[in-house]
């Protein structure tokens, strides 16, 4: 699959980036190729593979391999907020960049 510059550079228009020529062709070669791996993996048979719910192989028992979850209170909130430049509790102010 060939991704076009113009697909490049529309990718980038809604990124906000501004590519030169170079970094254009580096990217388009880029986005190209892997592109062009995922359409080789779409070749693969998957038609017997069973789907997985977990990540751990069936040898592997979650005690042995995961930490326990423990709960641990974040309460930085308020001090970040007092390094902010325009604060309103419990959020940062920051610039519109919606539109160009």
């Amino acid at each position: 699959m060939k991704i076009s510059r113009e697909d490049v550079l529309r990718v980038a228009e809604l990124a906000y980036l501004d590519l030169t020529e170079a970094e254009l062709e580096t990217y388009r070669a880029q986005i190209d190729e892997i592109l062009e791996y995922i359409g080789k993996l779409n070749e693969l048979d998957t038609e017997n593979v069973e789907p997985m719910a977990q990540v751990l192989a069936d040898d592997q028992t979650a005690d042995a391999t995961l930490r326990e979850d423990v709960v641990v209170p974040c309460n930085v909130a308020g001090e970040i907020l007092k390094q902010a430049p325009d604060p309103e509790a419990p959020y940062f102010r920051v610039p519109k960049v919606i539109e160009r």
